[in-house]
């Protein structure tokens, strides 16, 4: 493994450990050029996935992505990072196991969105609104409404719509 600070691909692993779940396998490295620690995940992976974009563009799946646009939805939200982390790891079983490696990119948005949907309430509505491409106020009314109306995935306490 390449280390991250100098370069050297002669690093070590210190300790390894399966993560909570069981899903990946945690490993310290320390690199001996330069004394670098880092840590690395190892996770299994059953196909080649491969995201169909809008635009008719092939791009190789990327977990590091969609974690990365969660994290912008989920900023400054009181949510457990293993949560994240189940989820995200539910998301990538689902791609895998669907039989298809070739995965058009609004099925990632939809799983993503029913995901965050049970998860938090202000980040569904945030991530909705990118992936929705949303133009007016009234389109976060209309995802609220959506939100506000599930019964028993209602966050504590109901989201106001935006008045027009």
């Amino acid at each position: 493994m390449r280390c991250p600070y100098c370069a050297s691909l002669d690093t070590q692993v210190k300790d390894s450990r399966p993560t909570e779940d069981a899903s990946a396998i945690r490993r310290r490295r320390v690199c001996p050029d330069c004394a670098g620690r880092f840590t690395t995940f190892e996770r299994v992976q059953l196909r080649e996935l491969t995201v169909i974009k809008k635009s008719g563009r092939r791009v190789p799946f990327d977990r590091d992505k969609l974690m990365q646009s969660l994290s912008i939805a989920l900023r400054k939200r009181a949510v457990d990072p293993e949560r994240v982390e189940r989820m995200v790891n539910g998301i990538v079983r689902q791609l895998e196991s669907q039989g298809d490696s070739e995965i058009p990119s609004d099925r990632i948005g939809e799983l993503v969105m029913e995901g965050l949907r049970s998860l938090d309430g202000v980040a569904y509505v945030r991530f909705a609104s990118v992936y929705r491409n949303f133009r007016e106020a009234r389109d976060f009314g209309t995802i609220i409404d959506e939100l506000n109306g599930e019964e028993g995935e209602v966050p504590p306490r109901k989201i106001s719509p935006v008045p027009e």
